[in-house]
């Protein structure tokens, strides 16, 4: 029960009870199953008080110190902790349903199995908390810091995660459906057995917090389906020289492909500055049925099939304008049966006249040729 000496004093006001805190510092105070509904403890010394299971609903605790406080069971529904400080506190199993902890620092603080459903923890620091079998549904955690925490079995449906920082977390079985994750930390972050679906669908889980949101789509949506099964199916990237006279040639092609159905991509490699060039060469090369590569005047293209035959199965077919011969290291790549013969044009209406007969036509039927190849 609470000490009524401890609980008159902070009736008081913070101000008054930090006096009094300050002339009495040998005293833990005792505020264990207190009624605080309501009241307004900002900026009040309550490091190490018992705050076992105290109603502290809709209480205005914001840049309280409540470090190594015992907070186990405790009521702090609709709660104000904006800029609290909880670190090392003990919120086991506490009520914060749509608490603001936004700012509030909760480093190594015990939240396990509490209830934290569309609370703001933004810009919150939970470095190191335990929040294993936390419910955390709806909550936002917008740039907080969750280094280090072990967030296992945790209810994480319809998170808001945008920058937030979860390296080195533990998210090994958490509840993932409906999350909404971007550009999240996730450096050395255990993240197995990842739950996508709602609680009354049967379980599929996946091992990439990222891809969640995706794979759950992809399963329930057939637009995206479609969509992802048209590029695929229809996707051709074309590699060449990009300038003004090579580029005539690439785009005439592009305009042939799209007259026959195709969806051509043409990838420059200058153009991707902000993006790896190997990952973002490889990105399209995966998505393509096959590829057009123009040994003609080659510049970059060595650099582009280097990151693209060895390691992909996909069917590439050379052009090359006139009779001059390939690039000294294109020898290498016959040895792979996906890159097939050269086809040789004289100019640019030939190119387009051959373009069926001398280019579609091999490249399909090496696609078909590699899918009757693969494993059933």
């Amino acid at each position: 029960m609470v000490n009524m000496e401890h609980f008159e004093q902070l009736l008081r006001g913070g101000a008054a009870w930090n006096h009094w805190r300050a002339a009495n510092p040998e005293i833990t105070p005792d505020l264990s199953g207190a009624q605080l509904r309501e009241k307004s403890l900002g900026k009040a010394n309550l490091r190490e008080a018992d705050l076992t299971r105290a109603d502290l609903t809709r209480a205005d605790l914001t840049q309280a110190d409540l470090s190594k406080a015992n907070l186990r069971e405790a009521d702090l529904t609709e709660a104000h902790l904006g800029d609290a400080v909880l670190q090392g506190a003990n919120l086991y199993m506490a009520e914060l349903y749509s608490t603001d902890l936004t700012g509030a620092n909760l480093t190594e603080a015990c939240l396990f199995d509490a209830k934290l459903p569309r609370a703001n923890l933004a810009y919150a620091i939970l470095t190191a908390a335990n929040l294993a079998w936390a419910n955390l549904a709806a909550a936002n955690l917008t740039e907080a810091n969750l280094t280090g925490a072990d967030l296992h079995g945790a209810k994480l449906e319809r998170v808001l995660l945008v920058q937030t920082k979860l390296e080195e977390a533990n998210l090994i079985g958490c509840r993932v459906y409906g999350i909404s994750a971007w550009n999240v930390n996730l450096i050395g972050t255990q993240q197995s057995d990842l739950v996508i679906t709602p609680v009354d669908e049967p379980v599929i889980t996946v091992d990439n917090l990222e891809v969640a949101q995706f794979i759950y789509l992809l399963l329930n949506n057939q637009k995206i389906r479609d969509v992802i099964d048209t590029i695929t199916s229809k996707a051709v990237l074309i590699l060449g020289r990009f300038t003004p006279e090579r580029k005539v040639m690439l785009d005439a092609m592009r305009e042939e492909l799209r007259r026959r159905n195709y969806l051509p991509i043409l990838f420059d490699f200058e153009a991707p500055g902000s993006r790896d060039f190997t990952e973002t060469i490889s990105i399209l090369a995966h998505m393509a049925r096959f590829i057009i590569a123009d040994l003609t005047e080659p510049s970059s293209l060595p650099k582009e099939l280097e990151a693209i035959v060895p390691t992909l199965a996909v069917p590439v077919q050379p052009v090359l304008e006139g009779t001059t011969r390939p690039y000294s290291m294109f020898q290498d790549y016959w040895k792979y049966p996906w890159v097939l013969k050269v086809h040789r044009y004289e100019d640019l209406e030939g190119l387009i006249a051959s373009l069926g007969d001398g280019v579609i036509t091999p490249a399909e039927a090496k696609v078909e040729e590699l899918l009757k190849q693969r494993p059933v």
